[in-house]
């Protein structure tokens, strides 16, 4: 539990070209006040900024959270619930929920210098995202998420299956809400 997000959601859609074409399908299949990290960053300045409006109204719609890869400026100025990045890029700026990437045990540390409200670790499973990064596997990954000293939330070809495999409940996915129907996941972390 974040101290100051108490209420961090379970279930975490990361947008990406590969799923922007199901992606209102799929907030609308989401638990309510679930989290959406958008990334898309393929699209051009004013195209990324137009999509994420139309995400951002539909996400709040279903009572779900909407946090934008940047810094904790630009989550302000785009009206998103919180930044999402790299540790350092979070240090500054207005108090929104910020959620940090990790690899590995430094960075996890980083991200709590950087008073990060959760960190997502990855990759737990191999992924298509980064084919040539070397999996944590549930074992290591647990390990690692219990010596963080945040919330954590898993990443990297997670699916409802495994995050039952690693007993885990809060975890994050680009494909992996795609073709499953979600639902709480029944464990604690």
């Amino acid at each position: 539990m974040s101290p100051r997000y108490p209420n961090l959601p379970d279930l975490w859609l990361v947008t990406d070209a590969r799923n922007d074409h199901v992606l209102e399908t799929v907030l609308k299949r989401l638990p309510r006040g679930s989290g959406v990290i958008f990334r898309h960053y393929h699209l051009g300045k004013a195209e990324r900024r137009a999509r994420f409006e139309a995400l951002r109204r539909a996400a709040h719609r279903r009572g779900h959270v909407i946090v934008l890869s940047g810094t904790p400026a630009e989550a302000r100025k785009w009206r998103a619930d919180g930044a999402y990045g790299d540790p350092h890029r979070l240090t500054k700026g207005p108090a929104l929920l910020r959620l940090a990437t990790a690899h590995s045990l430094r960075e996890v540390a980083a991200a709590r210098r950087a008073r990060a409200d959760a960190v997502l670790l990855s990759p737990v499973f191999a992924t298509g995202s980064h084919p040539d990064a070397k999996p944590l596997g549930p074992m290591r990954f647990r390990l690692m998420a219990a010596l963080s000293g945040l919330p954590v939330i898993a990443l990297g070809g997670m699916n409802q299956r495994r995050a039952l495999r690693c007993k885990w409940c809060k975890w994050a996915a680009i494909d992996g809400f795609c073709d499953v129907p979600t639902r709480r996941i029944p464990v604690d972390s």
